[in-house]
């Protein structure tokens, strides 16, 4: 049955310097979105404890709690991400290593959309590559098209200001916002 009304993404930003790219792009995402949908990041994947099986057994951090409670309430999320080695950021595959280990794990079912941006020529399509990948074990729906792999990102935003600068990204990343629109809704 498909989802009528208002939506809400989440977004999980797996950088964590303060003048990331990433986070500028992701902060760019609310202004990005087509009507009715509204955009939030959810708590920093840094302010996670490093995943312990042992600490997981005295309870479940705070943090991971409340990031699951914001997936399962949001109707889709984003990751918002690096590359770092060919592959996931740390912080972000701890972030999601916690999440993934809950009961009634959020990440079952989501809707999903991957943005990546990298100062590289392919903008961290080999992070998609390897989150794609977990996600699929996690039974996460990630919308396959289109794809948002930002490359020469430091070109496309002004630093000083943290913004989104250049037309042709932030039409790119407002054609996936809307598409995750009409998969979410579908999933709905």
């Amino acid at each position: 049955m498909a989802k009528d009304g208002p939506l809400e993404f989440a977004v999980l930003l797996g950088s964590l310097r303060k003048a990331s790219f990433n986070a500028m792009i992701a902060r760019a995402l609310p202004e990005l979105a087509p009507e009715g949908v509204t955009v939030r990041l959810l708590d920093p994947v840094g302010d996670y404890p490093h995943y312990d099986a042992d600490l997981q057994a005295e309870g479940f951090p705070e943090i991971v709690t409340r990031t699951a409670d914001a997936i399962r309430a949001a109707d889709a999320l984003i990751f918002v991400t690096p590359e770092y080695n060919y592959s996931i950021p740390g912080a972000l595959k701890n972030a999601i290593d916690w999440l993934s280990r809950l009961p009634n794990q959020p990440f079952a079912a989501k809707p999903l959309a991957i943005q990546t941006a990298s100062q590289g020529p392919f903008g961290g399509m080999r992070c998609q590559y390897h989150l794609r990948q977990a996600m699929v074990f996690l039974d996460g729906r990630v919308l396959n098209k289109p794809e948002i792999a930002v490359g020469a990102v430091q070109t496309r935003v002004d630093a000083a200001t943290g913004a989104l600068t250049d037309a042709t990204t932030r039409g790119l990343i407002g054609q996936q916002l809307a598409a995750l629109a009409d998969f979410a809704r579908r999933q709905g």
